[in-house]
């Protein structure tokens, strides 16, 4: 019961400078069981240089931070990595381009770009069931350099989920995708969302863009110049003023069915 009750992420006074530049300032969040989080803010608001953070990439100045209660810092982060998974179209330059499908999300078991380690039969057995998972199992024997950025995009999900991680970070998974394509990739990220079995990861999508909030996200932080404008229950958070505020401009908020939009230049 109290693993049950342990939170997945809990930051705390997080606070990144570099130089004279302070990137993150201050930054308080926590991720529990069960809740789905979107990361929202304009281009240089702070949300990658958090994830490099998260992710043992990017030391901290000051603060602390702590995943399934393990302690940057004390904990050995190479292997509390293989319980973060990570989405993100900068691993697509470190595909080699003659790479299969299935291989890339092998991968994902050692946190490796580019396989190099000994795979077993089970391990491509459940590659394959990932690829299965996420439609593409036909392409399993494909090249990396000949899929489309919308298949790529659900390789990678699939890679990362290959180590069974308890935390899914999706950073703008859906950039450069057409509108089509990214449709079709949110319905998936929704499908994902509402998983319930007991190994199902807790989800952290980051983006600027509403359109792209998907139902089952529960709750929101909103980051401006590294520092939190608001952050909880989506609903609570998901207002125009604090939307406003947080791309410096006049927006409202507007509900289509269970999605969003903003329109701008209101009073």
């Amino acid at each position: 019961m109290l693993g049950a009750m342990m939170p997945i992420l809990e930051v705390s006074h997080l606070r990144v400078e570099r130089g004279h530049t302070a990137i993150l300032r201050g930054l308080d969040w926590r991720v529990a069981p069960k809740e789905h989080w979107l990361i929202l803010g304009a281009n240089g608001s702070g949300k990658t240089s958090l994830l490099k953070t998260l992710t043992g990439f990017l030391a901290p100045t000051a603060g602390e931070f702590s995943v399934l209660g393990r302690r940057y810092g004390v904990s050995d982060w190479r292997e509390l990595r293989l319980e973060i998974g990570v989405v993100t179209s900068a691993f697509a330059t470190a595909i080699p381009p003659a790479e299969r499908a299935l291989d890339t999300v092998v991968s994902g078991k050692f946190a490796q770009l580019d396989l190099w380690h000994r795979v077993t039969p089970a391990q491509r057995a459940a590659a394959r069931k990932l690829l299965r998972s996420v439609g593409l199992l036909y392409l399993a024997d494909r090249p990396w350099t000949y899929l489309s950025q919308g298949e790529r995009q659900r390789v990678l999900i699939a890679r990362a989920l290959m180590a069974q991680p308890r935390l899914l970070i999706l950073d703008e998974p859906c950039a450069g995708l057409d509108p089509v394509a990214r449709e079709k990739f949110l319905a998936f990220i929704e499908k994902l969302a509402r998983r319930r079995d007991r190994r199902a990861p807790a989800l952290v999508l980051v983006t600027h863009h509403v359109e792209e909030i998907m139902p089952s996200f529960t709750h929101a932080l909103l980051l401006r110049a590294g520092r939190t404008v608001a952050a909880g229950p989506r609903a609570k958070v998901l207002t125009s003023a604090n939307l406003s505020a947080l791309f410096g401009g006049r927006l409202r908020l507007r509900r289509q069915g269970t999605r969003y939009r903003l329109e701008f230049g209101h009073k």
